[in-house]
């Protein structure tokens, strides 16, 4: 999610939160009637995690793109104090290989709303803050990746999760869900969902580090990660996406705990185009 300035306590005061078809007639048994030719079957119903990420795959990419809210809040708490940021957006999507994004929102911080907007396009980020000139860099870029919250790359990270991804049905959906109880951020080298929540966090990391906070990644414990994408039962469409990690971070005998919780909802088809915006070069 987007990232602002938080100082929970004194010696935060220089750390920066940066970053923050129908299926109703499948199985219904065949008429006694054989018909002349051989009527077209349909497809298997999905019943592994993988199969239901390549129907939502493409479910998503049939359309030429859709529009998504998406909130974020983050935030660090020391000693009873909690200084959090949350952000906003609308976010449109466009879907194949040249894929591009752009997504207008505002960062809420200490009472100060920041708008902020950007574009991916072309493989480029360009980010816009407020009355500031717009920055762009390579979507490769961590600087630059970590500002674009992009709802479609659900799809992608739940394929690593692999063997760690449960799924279940609940009225009319099917969810997909990763849950890791506790680690070690040591741990993330191996399990692709806690890196995913240890590159959100670096950020906060590093500066946390130049405040004064030397814990090692052994010593950081992840309090709880939990990751769901929620599919519609009959159209495997993208409904929902949520991903909520903390950690634990030992400082002088305390402890400081980090938070942060983005959410996605899909609103509808999106028929229009994105491109950079306008004025910018590369």
């Amino acid at each position: 999610m987007r990232r602002t300035s938080a100082a929970p306590a004194l010696f935060l005061a220089a750390v920066a939160l940066t970053g923050c078809a129908d299926s109703t007639d499948q199985g219904k048994p065949a008429e006694s009637a054989q018909p002349t030719t051989q009527s077209p079957q349909p497809a298997p119903a999905p019943r592994t995690a993988a199969d239901l990420l390549a129907r939502a795959e493409e479910a998503m990419t049939r359309q030429k793109g859709w529009t998504f809210t998406v909130r974020g809040r983050e935030g660090l708490l020391l000693q009873g104090q909690e200084n959090a940021a949350t952000y906003t957006a609308t976010v449109h999507r466009t879907t194949g290989a040249a894929w591009a994004l752009h997504s207008t929102g505002a960062t809420l911080s200490k009472g100060v709303r920041e708008p902020e907007e950007i574009y991916v396009a072309e493989g480029t980020a360009y980010v816009k803050k407020g009355t500031a000139v717009w920055e762009h860099g390579p979507l490769d870029d961590p600087e630059f990746a970590n500002k674009v919250e992009d709802p479609l790359a659900a799809l992608d990270a739940f394929q690593e999760y692999g063997d760690e991804v449960t799924v279940s049905a609940v009225q009319g959906h099917v969810e997909l869900r990763v849950r890791i109880p506790s680690a070690r951020l040591s741990d993330s080298r191996h399990r692709p969902a806690l890196a995913k929540a240890a590159r959100e966090f670096r950020p906060t990391l590093d500066r946390l580090r130049d405040a004064g906070v030397a814990a090692s990644e052994r010593d950081i414990v992840l309090n709880r990660l939990e990751e769901v994408l929620v599919l519609d039962a009959a159209t495997f469409r993208i409904t929902s996406h949520r991903f909520a990690f903390g950690f634990l971070i030992p400082y002088q005998g305390q402890r400081v705990t980090y938070r942060q919780e983005v959410s996605e909802q899909n609103r509808g088809v999106f028929e229009g185009t994105v491109a950079r915006p306008a004025g910018v070069t590369d």
